[in-house]
């Protein structure tokens, strides 16, 4: 398709002298055309003339078109150019795109807290945010794949206060868990509590800032902490998700506190109560404490380091955040305070959110009151429902479900996620792309005939896949434009469907057709295969 936008561009621009870019999509079943056009629609203002003359004119500068109503210009495509290319696709499968080329790109994903358990909002955004990584490695890019995560703050001293009551000998990831939901809920019901846990996290941010490792409060902050972290590790290494560099939040909170007190005293920041501020109201949005009255810095001015400190380390083109989208507003105000005086790596920062992963029913989860879904869960159900189902534990298949289930819709709003419907062999599933493209494996296994028919014409299930084949490298270059992997899963669905039509319809292993029939069905493999890594999926040997 893009072969015929720029010819149709080029058109454009001879005739009348316009640096116009035009659309293409897939021509109605209706009409004997692979793709339409309504360029002249959108000319016809502009030129003033009609559109359908204007269709006529382009036309006549562009092979094997037709006009109709009211001004479209729609594209056959010749079985010779679509037989050609999947023959050299076929031989030398090389889709790639140079578009970030020696561009360093920070993507900042995950975050979960130290001192917390992870939940399923964590699982969706490290699957997310790996694939959106993929992509732009995919255009040559160098991504830093970054964590960054609360060691110190007052979810610490809240889950600090309660532990330390209990002091438990053998310490686990789920007494932190425990004691953070008891910890929030005496902080916000006793106000004796509440003293406590606010002076707590003053002593808990000097013991981490002097890396003092004596006292039972320094002992049990540590093996927490460690605890914490060789947690996230082994649940990273379950779902193949790797990062290059972690960002405890007490390691840049020096330098937030460098540049909040710099800018305070050029009347960025305010004081206000005591506390040091930045008036969003100014600019829209609200007003946020980056230095409490305690003079502990808190997220904002964290956030504000983390910036810093990821540009002095990678000097970024580009810095991606991807949180949960409850976290929108909060980012405004962070970012909009450092335009002030760093307003070019602001410009180089893009904030991507998700909504709120729910179970069938809506239910309404929540990590404060302790009944949320945590990550491992997920994990635990969809190896439960492909047990139950297929009597299969094999982990490429229900990692492939589990990705899949969050891949397929468009980052930003609620999704719900079913576990059995995650593991159907039929439906838009990870299994089923699976089971595809295993299929399309073990017909190349049993082919042997790849001899060429030099008069072949592809009949309509040949040619619609054969389409939709050559459509994959314009998908995967729209999807690292909108940093969109929904796109991808969304197109290797489609692409599976047609796949199936033409294994239905098309004998390839023992068929006079085999010679040509076999270079599809590997074109076929390797689009599912690059596609599928793309989202962090493997293909497995068998199904």
């Amino acid at each position: 398709m893009e072969n015929l936008r720029e010819n149709l561009k080029t058109a454009i621009k001879n005739l009348y002298n316009l640096d116009f870019e035009p659309e293409l999509t897939v021509a109605p079943d209706n009409i004997d055309a692979d793709y339409s056009s309504n360029t002249p629609l959108r000319l016809a203002k502009d030129l003033h003339k009609n559109p359908l003359e204007i269709a006529e004119e382009l036309s006549g500068q562009l092979k094997d078109t037709f006009v109709s109503a009211p001004g479209f210009i729609n594209f056959r495509i010749s079985d010779d150019y679509l037989r050609s290319t999947i023959s050299s696709l076929a031989k030398d499968f090389n889709v790639s795109s140079s578009k970030f080329k020696n561009q360093t790109i920070v993507c900042e994903f995950s975050d979960p807290n130290p001192f917390k358990v992870l939940h399923v909002g964590h699982l969706y955004t490290s699957v997310v945010g790996d694939s959106i990584s993929r992509l732009y490695e995919y255009a040559g890019a160098k991504v830093i794949r970054a964590n960054f995560g609360g060691d110190v703050g007052l979810h610490v001293a809240k889950t600090m206060y309660i532990l330390k009551q209990k002091n438990p000998t053998d310490l686990t990831i789920e007494d932190i868990a425990r004691c953070y939901v008891e910890g929030t809920a005496v902080y916000e019901d006793d106000e004796a509590a509440k003293a406590e846990i606010t002076a707590l996290n003053k002593e808990i941010y000097q013991i981490n800032a002097e890396s003092i490792h004596e006292g039972e409060l320094a002992e049990l902050y540590w093996k927490g902490r460690e605890l914490s972290y060789a947690y996230f590790q082994d649940f990273y290494a379950k779902i193949g998700v790797k990062f290059d560099k972690y960002y405890p939040e007490s390691t840049v909170a020096n330098l937030g506190l460098t540049k909040v007190k710099a800018e305070l005293a050029k009347g960025v920041y305010e004081i206000s109560d005591g506390a040091v501020i930045f008036n969003g109201e100014k600019y829209g949005l609200h007003t946020r404490v980056f230095i409490n009255r305690e003079g502990v810095p808190t997220y904002e001015t964290k956030d504000v380091g983390l910036i810093f400190q990821k540009y002095a380390d990678y000097h970024f083109d580009k810095s991606i955040v991807i949180t949960g989208s409850e976290q929108l507003e909060y980012m405004k105000v962070v970012l909009k305070s450092v335009e002030q005086y760093a307003k070019d790596l602001v410009a180089k920062t893009s904030h991507l959110t998700h909504g709120l992963v729910k179970l069938p029913g809506n239910v309404k989860m929540s990590s404060r009151k302790g009944n949320f879904l945590k990550a491992v869960d997920v994990l635990d159900m969809i190896d439960t429902e492909l047990k139950n189902a297929y009597n299969s534990t094999d982990k490429t298949i229900s990692l492939a479900a589990t990705k899949y289930a969050f891949l397929k819709y468009k980052m930003g709003g609620n999704i719900i996620f079913d576990p059995k419907e995650s593991v159907k062999m039929t439906g838009n599933s990870g299994p089923y792309l699976l089971y595809s493209s295993v299929r399309a494996k073990k017909i190349l296994a049993n082919s042997t005939n790849t001899q060429e028919i030099n008069t072949y014409i592809y009949n309509i299930y040949e040619r619609n896949l054969a389409k939709k084949l050559l459509g994959y490298q314009e998908l995967l270059d729209e999807a690292v434009a909108e940093m969109a992997p929904h796109k991808l899963a969304n197109f290797l669905y489609e692409l599976s469907q047609e796949f199936s039509r033409f294994y239905e319809n098309c004998q390839v292993a023992g068929s006079a057709e085999a010679g040509e029939r076999v270079k599809l069905v590997q074109v076929y493999y390797s689009t599912m295969n690059h596609g599928l890594n793309i989202l962090g999926i493997k293909i497995p040997e068998e199904m």
